[in-house]
């Protein structure tokens, strides 16, 4: 019985509560990756990089508003980017807290673990249901409504397929989404893990020297190596910045820095948050003139890279269903997060009981709503049989959100929290 209470009840938390607001922050993003996967599948002509917001000719005044404002609440090159960037902010403290071996050592292992036993469960659950259900229900709603913008899933056959679609997803080291793992899942966006899971060493590796070297060459390295990988068209830009940002955050007093402003001639400063406003507003045009101006330039800065994998030119071969590391998301989450960082007032409503509790479950709303949306809320929506397709969306809406809500709350103590605690059972028990 003991035994099992303890895989009950997580580990203490290695986070002390002043950074509650980075939790908070990752909850933000999960209510803004749930509208986003609910809306891809019931109205993807409010979705700003959809296929159906793309041809647009169909697109009713409603769906036009809402891509306009789904630029800033359900983006989702911002949202993966924002899950991308926060790993790196937030792996990297425990290590800030105790700068020793066993730290990096414990933080290496049990990432694995902790990320690997949910992502199994998930996937096992996913196509458990699909095979069950069939798969043709999701083409026929697809055509029904006229949704070019969403996938049938890849089917799964046998165990062996599984088990390296699992494996893949935490080793393919480039073109991430082409596996089938993430073809496999609903919504087929489960390479965001795999990102979130290689980028981790990148942070690994470049947070030991923390200890050994001066601050001032840990900034300058820190944007010579953003620079580099930004011309690799590396993720590591983005992780690098997250672990940036820790460093400055943890060792520089930085939020008491900024606050005081930037000293720009003797005794005249100007306001920190008025730089951060500059860097956010540059990604937010890029954005909107690429969505609503001139989208056919959106991909244009890609080319402005160095083609890594396959030429020694520039990325001028670059494939445009992969995700990818751009200029705009950064900005705007740079600026963003900039704010955050100084902001008492911004950390403040980041750290409400709300987003706390989504932050902390963010992997099981991330893992169970794809699931939930492409099940139960499409053969809701086909049995509902409303004249009006408003009413039908909004109430799929709802029962989706409570499903999921009571969902990954059982997700999160079924699954994870024990997926946690074997983590640490199994790195102690190697050690000693």
């Amino acid at each position: 019985m003991e035994s099992v209470k303890r895989f009950a009840a997580p580990p203490l938390s290695s986070h002390d509560s002043k950074n509650d607001f980075l939790i908070g922050l990752r909850g933000f993003f999960v209510i803004q990756s749930f509208l986003h996967t609910f809306l891809l599948v019931f109205a993807p002509g409010s979705v700003v990089h959809s296929a159906n917001a793309q041809e647009g000719s169909h697109s009713s005044s409603l769906h036009k508003a809402l891509k306009f404002v789904s630029i800033l609440f359900w983006n989702d090159g911002i949202i993966y980017s924002a899950f991308i960037l926060l790993s790196a902010r937030t792996i990297c403290i425990p290590f800030m807290k105790d700068k020793t071996k066993l730290s990096v050592a414990g933080s290496i292992f049990r990432r694995g673990i902790r990320l690997w036993f949910p992502v199994a469960v998930a996937l096992a659950i996913s196509t458990g249901v699909l095979q069950s259900t069939g798969y043709k229900y999701i083409d026929d709603f697809a055509k029904a409504t006229g949704n070019i913008s969403i996938l049938v899933p890849y089917k799964i056959d046998n165990a062996l397929i599984y088990f390296n679609s699992v494996f893949n997803l935490f080793w393919v080291t480039t073109r991430f989404s082409d596996q089938a793992g993430s073809y496999a899942f609903p919504g087929q966006m489960m390479w965001v893990i795999n990102v979130i899971y290689m980028q981790s060493f990148t942070v690994y590796m470049t947070m030991v020297i923390i200890p050994y070297t001066r601050r001032s060459w840990r900034v300058k390295g820190a944007f010579f190596f953003i620079i580099t990988a930004w011309w690799v068209q590396s993720w590591a830009w983005y992780s690098i910045t997250g672990l940036l940002l820790a460093d400055m955050a943890t060792n520089m007093d930085f939020k008491a820095k900024a606050q005081r402003g930037i000293k720009i001639w003797r005794s005249i400063r100007c306001p920190s948050y008025f730089a951060y406003a500059v860097i956010l507003a540059a990604g937010l045009i890029m954005q909107y003139l690429w969505a609503a101006w001139r989208p056919e330039y959106r991909d244009d800065e890609l080319i402005a890279h160095g083609g890594l994998y396959y030429t020694g030119g520039l990325n001028e071969d670059f494939d445009v269903k992969q995700p990818q590391a751009r200029d705009d998301n950064y900005f705007v989450l740079l600026g963003f997060l900039l704010c955050v960082e100084t902001s008492d007032i911004i950390q403040w409503a980041l750290a409400n009981p709300l987003f706390v509790y989504l932050g902390q479950r963010s992997l099981s709303w991330f893992l169970v709503q794809s699931i939930l949306v492409y099940t139960m809320g499409i053969k809701l929506f086909q049995t509902l049989h409303m004249t009006s397709e408003v009413a039908a969306t909004a109430a799929c809406f709802f029962a989706i959100l409570g499903a999921t809500a009571v969902g990954s709350e059982v997700f999160y103590r079924a699954v994870e929290v024990p997926s946690h605690v074997l983590s640490y059972t199994t790195f102690d028990w190697i050690r000693d």
